[in-house]
């Protein structure tokens, strides 16, 4: 599905939408697709069912379905969205313009969630992307520990799960680490401002939206996955939204 930028006539309405960002590729990852990496299904269910699980109120198309948005960092609309989405950022790359975007809407009250990326080059690359954003001497990367209030806002979360790519978990006979030993471990970091809000969300070494996107393909994987990433999920969205 092609990316479903604003329009020209983009207004804003009442309701929760899906807002992922979209970026140009610098580097290959093993099973990545950039921008669009689990999309738009991701989006759209996860829309759905927070809709059904919680009584947020969601933004809806003129079908009536869960809308959702991909937004260029650089595009003002991006600034009518409290939570911005990304996937596969191991293979990001930002330039000037999008770095100083992307700041002034952390800066400004949005929050950034990123998913699905896998090992120490993955990381390496995102980590350097984002310090251009958010320089580490004043933002740090911090681990986000389990009794944190994202964990229990609505779910009671105990764990990071490691959601694998169901094409991982088919060829693999049911495996989870994409990168083998170095990606053994699913992790939560955050960058916090020096206030102590929450401006970026980093879930590494797993792949959370899979479980939204996959959630009707295969019965087991939903039963092993998809009723872990939900919860993750409507939590961070809630977490954003309550600020």
């Amino acid at each position: 599905m092609p990316p479903k930028f604003p329009g020209p006539d983009f207004e804003p309405r009442p309701g929760f939408a899906f807002c992922r960002g979209h970026y140009d590729p610098v580097r290959y990852e093993p099973l990545g697709q950039s921008w669009f990496t689990d999309y738009p299904d991701s989006d759209f269910n996860l829309s759905l069912r927070l809709s059904e699980l919680t009584r947020t109120p969601i933004r809806k198309d003129r079908y009536g379905d869960p809308d959702h948005v991909v937004v260029r960092l650089t595009d003002e609309t991006l600034f009518e969205h409290p939570m911005l989405f990304m996937s596969d950022v191991g293979t990001i790359g930002l330039s000037l313009d999008e770095v100083d975007a992307l700041r002034e809407y952390l800066l400004r009250g949005g929050m950034l969630y990123v998913d699905d990326f896998w090992g120490y080059e993955a990381w390496r690359h995102w980590e350097e992307q984002i310090g251009r954003v958010l320089p580490p001497g004043v933002y740090p990367i911090v681990e986000l520990p389990l009794d944190h209030y994202l964990f229990r806002i609505f779910y009671q979360v105990d764990k990071v799960p490691q959601v694998p790519s169901i094409q991982y978990w088919y060829r693999s006979g049911g495996g989870t680490s994409e990168r083998g030993a170095e990606s053994a471990q699913a992790t939560m970091r955050a960058i916090f401002d020096p206030d102590g809000r929450l401006l970026v969300l980093m879930s590494h070494n797993t792949d959370i939206a899979d479980g939204w996107e996959r959630e009707g393909d295969s019965e087991e994987f939903f039963d092993l996955f998809s009723i872990q990433s939900y919860p993750i999920g409507i939590n961070i969205v809630l977490y954003a939204l309550l600020g």
